[in-house]
């Protein structure tokens, strides 16, 4: 537990800033807060670090320096990613490939443009909420100029083959003599999954600070060299005339040595969230009656657990839970606010009262045994005690 009492169990929603990092960001608040961009000694400092930064990331993207591009964030990454490559492409096709589980920044990306008259093919999922590489294949035509795939859902934390997707694309695009570029929302497989671009194949992927111990307020795109990209954001030329605006040098730096101790301790946070995630699993549904379990039993991100509980309202779930000094969700945290069941949960064939039902518990390194014990005894209380209350009228699906 930590020192607030609290047990934070909302990991996909944000995490803290990790100590080291702040201490490296610390400096850039400061004595060393020039503009990379000024060719004084302390705008080049600033620009040191920028460079340095891109370096990290770099390293762990295994890309090149110059195909990195940071932002203020995963949705500015989505956004530009899509936008960019659909404004670079539409004299020679105004098709889109994606799935109906995305991430908001993605879906509702991908709306926006369906109003500006492009044409967004929305993949059906199976039921664990994947997509296959046959589908994506057989969904490309010659007017198809992007797919974008999410690395694993942030909401059941299913994982999708992303590697074999884009090795789909690109052989669908060999054969149709067209370009077709593949982005992967990677937002929550950081400190998780394997985020080497090489390997996987994708031409553009995004990434956010604060889901991998980084800060707020800081995320990047991957854009492999060649790709058409045209910028979602104009002024002073950045980034390689890729992202207008002065750098958030402090920002940058540390989410770069996040992403660094992220990919590091990869092996390690896995296997202590897998173990703890499993152990969850297995003891809610032997004491829960009528529990599901959504999305992919083992090939889903080792610190994801998505239940969903009959006859009781994940709300519910969520405000005792709160009570009693365990924060969880029931989804994303940009649409916690709405009281529309999950789009994800009702993609998989769920019912609309089913998927108010659900409770996302997303685990963290610094999660314990003993965080565990105490969640346990409170969620079997806590369903139990509500599917006694007496049940009230609802209108609507």
């Amino acid at each position: 537990m930590s020192a607030s009492g609290l047990i934070y169990l909302d990991h996909a929603g944000t995490t803290p800033t990790d100590p080291q990092v702040l201490e490296a960001m610390l400096p850039y608040f400061t004595h060393l807060y020039g503009n990379p961009s000024s060719v004084h000694t302390i705008g080049q400092e600033a620009k040191h670090a920028l460079d340095n930064s891109r370096e990290r990331v770099a390293g762990v993207l295994g890309c090149r320096t110059s195909e990195v591009v940071f932002t203020s964030g995963g949705t500015e990454a989505d956004n530009a990613a899509i936008q960019g490559v659909a404004a670079a492409l539409q004299q020679t096709g105004n098709h889109i490939i994606t799935t109906s589980v995305e991430h908001h920044a993605v879906l509702h990306t991908c709306q926006y443009l369906e109003n500006q008259g492009y044409e967004v093919t929305y993949l059906p999922v199976d039921e664990y909420g994947a997509v296959s590489p046959e589908q994506v294949y057989n969904a490309t035509e010659p007017r198809t100029t992007l797919v974008t795939i999410m690395y694993a859902n942030n909401e059941i934390g299913t994982i999708n083959p992303i590697s074999e997707i884009a090795q789909a694309v690109r052989r669908r695009s060999q054969e149709l003599d067209r370009t077709i570029v593949t982005h992967t929302d990677a937002v929550q497989a950081a400190g998780f999954l394997d985020l080497n671009v090489r390997r996987l194949g994708v031409d553009m992927l995004s990434l956010s600070g604060h889901k991998f111990y980084g800060p707020k307020g800081t995320g990047l795109l991957f854009v492999r060299r060649g790709t058409p990209y045209l910028p979602l954001l104009l002024g002073g030329g950045q980034e390689r005339e890729r992202r207008s605006g002065t750098e958030n040098i402090a920002g940058i730096v540390g989410m770069a040595l996040a992403l660094e101790m992220a990919d590091a301790g990869r092996d390690s946070a896995s296997e202590h969230c897998t173990r703890l995630r499993d152990r969850i699993v297995r003891e809610v549904t032997e004491a829960i009656s009528d529990t599901r379990i959504n999305g992919h039993p083992t090939n889903r991100l080792p610190n994801n657990i998505n239940f969903s509980f009959e006859g009781v309202e994940g709300e519910s779930i969520l405000l005792g839970l709160d009570m009693a000094g365990v924060a969880a969700s029931s989804g994303s945290a940009c649409s916690s606010g709405s009281l529309e069941p999950s789009h994800v949960l009702l993609a998989l064939g769920q019912t609309a009262d089913l998927a108010r039902s659900s409770l996302r518990l997303t685990l963290g390194k610094e999660n314990t045994d003993e965080e565990v014990d105490y969640l346990l005894g409170v969620l079997v209380d806590l369903v139990q005690r509500l599917r006694q209350l007496p049940t009230l009228t609802t209108t609507g699906s």
